[in-house]
């Protein structure tokens, strides 16, 4: 297939989540990303749970179609052979604090003069300026300081965080769009540029209606656990058995709703008549409506409420989702090839392009530095000049 960014070399620095989510996904497009770990340990998620055997899950879950090379940042050399792979490659990506990149000497000003279209991109925890740019940030502060978690949950289980890391993902994605806008600019007038995003500010901007009810009227958004909260009914509802997620978002839905429930005559009346009214009267309603689906099981509701037209689902277990026809029809797994003669199942990118699917060119680099030697003699380095880094354990 067309890898749109084939012939792109990606130096990769970040670790965790939110800047290996996003050069994976750059690398899932075709581009060469070369992931560069400290000789010591490597990326700090290579020691996370959960674990296959030795193998981190989390490093393996965000690490696809990569090359490994570990080598000592702190020494003369392995600096000195940093700047040589940086000076090489069109895109670098770091997640250190603000500032540390410049330290090293690999910001886009100290490699202007010889590399002058690279694009930077830096993910920091709080951003690039203000009283906490240079504090230590993660994906569960971003979502307590960003409102995100006041609004989850209900009841006496609020604030709740989302059951993923669901910052550290869109700041990845934030990432990896940030970088394909700066390829294409480069593409008209061969500037470089420096990219940035944090968790906080990629937190804020998902809060969508709630943050602009807020900055519009001042009121405050209120958790509603499993209920929309601005729209009835929509959200997850108890059936016979299981429960299901039913989203009426129209009159039209409400109304072929109450048809397929057999009771029409609950789509009439005044105080449900419109959405506004079904907002002010949701706990009666919600009532009658679970009455009604207790008398079928999930399957059924889903079958039936789907042929209406009205957006509806299961509530799956992580099992029970990678079961599901459409998910395997997606073919969202796909097994890929280890060095050892192995197999891992990876998630593929959720990504078409020309009625294909990207695809997954090589497993996670599970052994630390195991592309070393071959992307240094790219950059051209000799087997004698790789054989005595070696020695000196620079590499």
């Amino acid at each position: 297939m067309n890898q749109l960014l084939s012939g792109i070399r990606v130096l990769d620095l970040t670790r965790a989540l939110a800047g290996p989510l996003c050069t994976a996904l750059l690398s899932d497009f075709g581009a060469d990303i070369i992931k560069v770990e400290t000789r010591s340990g490597g990326d700090s998620s290579r020691q996370w749970p959960p674990f296959d055997g030795s193998d981190s899950l989390y490093f393996t879950s965000v690490n696809r179609g990569k090359r490994s090379v570990a080598l000592d940042m702190r020494s003369e050399q392995g600096r000195k052979l940093l700047r040589r792979i940086a000076v090489g490659v069109d895109v670098i990506v770091e997640n250190f604090r603000p500032g540390v990149l410049a330290d090293m000497g690999l910001d886009q000003e100290s490699l202007a003069a010889d590399n002058p279209g690279v694009i930077v991109m830096s993910v920091s925890g709080f951003g690039p300026t203000g009283p906490e740019q240079f504090s230590p940030g993660l994906d569960q502060v971003a979502q307590g300081m960003s409102g995100l978690m006041s609004v989850t949950g209900a009841g006496d289980h609020t604030p709740m965080r989302v059951g993923i890391p669901i910052i550290d993902t869109v700041s990845g994605i934030y990432a990896a769009l940030g970088i394909t806008a700066a390829l294409v600019a480069r593409g008209r007038d061969g500037a470089g540029h420096h990219v940035q995003t944090s968790l906080l500010e990629s937190a804020l901007s998902i809060m969508s209606f709630q943050a602009q009810d807020y900055l519009s009227t001042g009121r405050v958004a209120e958790p509603n656990g499993n209920t929309h909260p601005t729209i009835t009914p929509y959200g997850t509802f108890d059936t016979a058995d299981f429960p299901i997620i039913i989203a009426t978002g129209s009159d039209r839905h409400w109304q072929s709703l109450c048809d397929v429930l057999g009771d029409r005559e609950l789509a009439d009346r005044p105080e449900y008549r419109t959405g506004q009214s079904r907002l002010a009267h949701r706990d009666p309603l919600t009532k009658e409506l679970l009455e009604l689906l207790s008398a079928r099981p999930a399957a059924e509701w889903v079958t039936l409420i789907r042929a209406a037209g009205i957006p509806c689902g299961p509530v799956h277990t992580i099992d029970q989702a990678f079961a599901d026809p459409q998910v395997r029809a997606l073919k969202m797994v796909q097994p890929v090839a280890t060095p050892d003669g192995g197999e891992v199942p990876l998630v593929r990118s959720p990504l078409w392009v020309d009625e294909e699917t990207l695809p997954i060119r090589n497993a996670p680099p599970m052994v630390l530095g195991q592309d070393t030697a071959e992307v240094l003699g790219e950059f051209g380095l000799s087997e004698e000049n790789i054989e005595g880094l070696r020695r000196d354990r620079v590499i």
